[in-house]
């Protein structure tokens, strides 16, 4: 499979009621009756109906789409209803419930007779809600993420809306709804994952690993034949495991490639966390490919073609891609659990030498002014200078650090560059509200945690020189060796990218390699349990007034 993302394209919202002809000759054909007028009417009033039961989804969007498709019954095709049962049913494979597309309604439906105007109703609410699930995703995520900033809804609802409506036109139901989900590497590796987990699941998923001592090579334990069977399962013992009881080498390689899996000490033994990592259960893991899956319908659809920074918050990782192939990658260390690092779209504009660093309000208000006024030499223990925000110096021995507080702090906090700087010797920068950075660090030793939330929110990464000069692009300039030259030079400066390349945050706790390896990594802001309550709840009606209208003349 290509690693490139492929971008779909959906038809404008203009170009679909552009096609005059082809809803003339169906306005013709088939006039608009008085029952599917009345109804559209008090719909678009207002008047949720519920259709045999089952409640309408998105009643106030009916009306428009109806409108653009000649007034007409859009369903009385046997064929046409076959599809829209296929595209629903298909939904699982994207981890989303078919039911929640009225297909238990949908299903008693008359296979071979025409079908009346609450069915039809029904069956276009349906297939909207397919589409726009499958394209924007089922959750809002900014009910999750209060601080969720990549949303682009109304436009990515106009065109769902497009692609509906040109999906009626020329009976593309199947074909339109495998458009409408994200045509991306990530997202189709998923997919495929989810129905190999799923298969794994049916097969009656995998036995529990008992505690106990831990298993290295060499030792006979009755666990062992238990834990070549799990291994087998999940194909990471490709052998099918056998009887043995004695723990030898190619089983402690299999171990290795499991911990490789779950961003585990990759040691080949199995000790305690190892344990806990293969006693997750095969369904666990279908969710959580499951609402991965979602949050790809969230993002994928805006990711540059082009070169782009992904920060993999709950890999502890950076990559870089260049047309959908990674050429480059760093460990990271990333907010801890109270200081998480956003979740958040950008474009890196500068690099930045020898940066100075500004202590933001959150760390002001959390951390630096709480240690001084406690008595602690945070100034002199963090190297801050205090400045007024002219920028002069201002002498900390006169002020009366105990009035203070961060809400009105009259003062700039500011550690000057060097190898001491909380960012190190470059920064890769990009404007967003958080004040969060790429940046270097003078604690290199962190990067050997496996697990590595440490920062107060900002990411700091291994290799910053070599990202530095892949976003600068620009080898007769600025070569790796040039930016070493001008750090070492000391002076802060602040180099323009000639191309502002994008910057992608986001955090998945489950992912596919180019070989086809899933990796499944910790929660480690526990948002995981949340977002599946909210992926399993059943949608319900959108609450939506009644639309104004004009008095009459």
């Amino acid at each position: 499979m290509s690693t490139r993302p492929v971008r779909r394209g959906r038809p404008a919202l203009a170009a679909v009621l552009a096609t005059s002809a082809l809803l003339a000759a169906m306005a013709s054909a088939a006039p608009a009756s008085a029952p599917l007028q009345s109804r559209l009417a008090a719909l678009d009033a207002g008047d949720a109906r519920q259709m045999h039961g089952d409640a309408l989804r998105l009643p106030r969007s009916l009306p428009s789409i109806y409108a653009a498709t000649g007034d007409q019954l859009l369903w009385r095709s046997a064929a046409r209803r076959t599809s829209l049962l296929a595209a629903i049913r298909a939904a699982a494979d994207d981890g989303l419930e078919p039911l929640d597309y009225h297909l238990e309604t949908l299903e008693r439906l008359p296979p071979t007779a025409e079908i009346g105007v609450d069915d039809d109703l029904l069956a276009t609410d349906a297939y909207l809600l397919l589409i726009r699930h499958l394209a924007l995703g089922k959750v809002n995520p900014a009910r999750l993420e209060p601080d969720w900033r990549l949303s682009t809804t109304n436009d990515r609802e106009r065109a769902a809306l497009a692609a509906v409506i040109g999906a009626l036109l020329d009976g593309t139901i199947v074909e339109t709804a495998a458009r409408a989900r994200p045509q991306h590497y990530f997202y189709e590796r998923g997919r495929a994952a989810l129905a190999r987990y799923r298969r794994m699941a049916a097969a009656g998923g995998w036995p529990v690993l008992a505690p106990g001592p831990k298993l290295v090579v060499g030792a006979t334990d009755e666990r062992v034949p238990v834990l070549r069977r799990r291994l087998a399962a999940s194909d990471d013992l490709p052998s099918g495991g056998g009887s043995s009881p004695t723990f030898d080498a190619a089983l402690a390689d299999a171990v290795k490639a499991f911990q490789t899996r779950h961003l585990l000490p990759p040691d080949g033994v199995v000790g305690e966390a190892t344990r806990q990592a293969l006693n997750v259960s095969v369904q666990a893991r279908i969710d959580t490919l499951r609402l991965n899956l979602e949050r790809g319908r969230w993002v994928l659809d805006d990711v540059s073609d082009g070169d782009i920074v992904v920060v993999d918050i709950a890999g502890f990782g950076v990559r870089y891609l260049r047309e959908g192939s990674v050429i480059w990658r760093s460990r990271a260390i990333v907010g801890r659990a109270a200081r998480q690092t956003p979740v958040f779209r950008a474009r890196v504009d500068h690099i930045v030498v020898n940066p100075t660093w500004t202590v933001p309000p959150g760390i002001l208000a959390k951390d630096v002014l709480p240690a001084i006024q406690r008595g602690e030499d945070a100034l002199g223990h963090k190297h801050l200078q205090v400045y007024d925000h002219d920028g002069n110096p201002v002498d900390p021995t006169v002020v009366d650090w105990s009035t203070q507080s961060a809400a009105t702090f009259p003062y700039v906090l500011r550690q000057e560059a060097g190898e001491a700087n909380a960012l190190g010797r470059i920064k890769i920068d990009f404007e967003n509200p958080y004040a969060v950075y790429l940046h270097d660090t003078p604690a290199h030793e962190l990067f050997a945690r496996s697990e590595r939330t440490f920062s107060s929110g900002c990411i700091r990464i291994d290799r910053p020189v070599e990202l530095a000069e892949l976003v600068l692009a620009d080898p007769e300039h600025w070569s790796r060796a040039a930016l070493m030259e001008a750090i070492d030079a000391g002076a802060t400066r602040a180099i323009p990218v000639r191309r502002p390349v994008q910057i992608l945050v986001m955090y998945w706790t489950a992912e596919v390699d180019g070989d086809g390896h899933v990796i499944f990594k910790r929660d480690v802001y526990r948002r995981d349990a949340r977002l599946l309550r909210e992926l399993d709840r059943r949608p319900a009606p959108r609450a939506q007034p009644p639309r104004r209208r004009p008095p009459p003349a």
